[in-house]
């Protein structure tokens, strides 16, 4: 069977960069360093967390690096000593031009989306969020501007009409995973034709930028199918929310998870029902159906979980 025979550093942080890294070392690859981000203090005790990537790379005993400021003249002589062919660069952070341009082979990332289509920092999200049918995922060269440099492989995925970014995500490390080997292999064995995005632009470009919390409430005046593609495109994270408002004036906030359109007549704005399938939210044309939630400080649940303990008499959709 064909193997790489260049040395390459690795370079990621979460769950998704551990199934690439982990094809990597199961083909036999000469991983010769993994870089990725330094422990940080979380939870209520604060005790350090490693990084999934950290986590991974620490059971094959490899060689790992922390830097917290990648331009870093120490970093930089460390990385260099290596003497890494390649690079390969999957959910990290962006890089100096003092780090990619140290290969001569370059430095590969994989992007979650078929370039130019959604540069940034969230591709599976938008790509839901936006309605799309079709997704996939992208090998390029690192270059100066942020996911522009030329694409070196591209495969795609259909998406689910209800598909969750969770769900989407799960299969796309995988095919990411083969197509990150696969670029891999033609570097190896110079056969790479690399290919200006521009020339495989297809309509006006959108863009996937970082997602914050209060980017995720749901604006439930809209057509339930839009509300549908902003749910499912947030869970489980980073989660769309919005607040309802019981009998007594109180307000608490819904983390809402997984939701299917009904084709149903809206008889009340503000007013949620229920049925055998989960909780029925009004919005501007249908229903929307809602089997999970969590409520404010408690766990995500079965929507027959939290009719259990709630009666939907005392709880309706905040107006604006």
């Amino acid at each position: 069977m064909e193997k790489s025979r260049l040395k390459i550093v690795f370079m990621g942080t979460p769950e998704f960069a551990v199934s690439i890294l982990d094809k990597l070392v199961r083909e036999n690859c000469s991983v010769v360093g993994v870089i990725t981000s330094p422990d940080k203090p979380a939870g209520r005790g604060q005790l350090l967390n490693q990084s999934a990537v950290k986590k991974y790379a620490a059971t094959k005993s490899m060689n790992i690096l922390q830097p917290s400021n990648l331009k870093d003249e120490g970093f930089l002589s460390k990385l260099k000593s290596l003497n890494a062919d390649l690079f390969v660069v999957v959910a990290f952070r962006m890089l100096p031009e003092s780090v990619w341009s140290i290969p001569p082979k370059g430095t590969i990332n994989l992007h979650a989306s078929l370039l130019p289509q959604y540069r940034g920092a969230a591709p599976i999200n938008w790509a839901i969020i936006n309605g799309e049918k079709e997704t996939g995922v992208t090998t390029f060269f690192i270059e100066k501007e942020i996911d522009t440099g030329k694409v070196i492989e591209r495969a795609t995925l259909s998406i689910g009409k209800n598909e969750t970014v969770g769900q989407l995500h799960d299969r796309m490390m995988n095919l990411g995973a083969e197509i990150t080997y696969s670029t891999v292999l033609k570097i190896s064995n110079n056969h790479v034709e690399p290919v200006d995005q521009l020339k495989l632009k297809n309509g006006e470009l959108k863009i996937a930028p970082k997602i914050f919390k209060q980017d995720c409430k749901i604006n439930f005046d809209q057509p339930a199918i839009i509300v549908h593609n902003f749910i499912r495109g947030m869970s489980p994270y980073p989660a769309a929310w919005c607040t309802l408002v019981n009998n007594l004036n109180e307000k608490k906030s819904f983390k809402l998870f997984c939701s299917e359109v009904i084709d149903s007549p809206v008889i009340s704005k503000t007013l949620i029902s229920a049925s055998k399938e989960g909780l029925l939210f009004p919005c501007q044309d249908n229903l929307l159906l809602v089997s999970e939630l969590q409520p404010e400080g408690k766990r995500r649940m079965y929507f027959k979980e939290f009719l259990a303990g709630n009666s939907l008499d005392n709880w309706q959709l905040e107006t604006n």
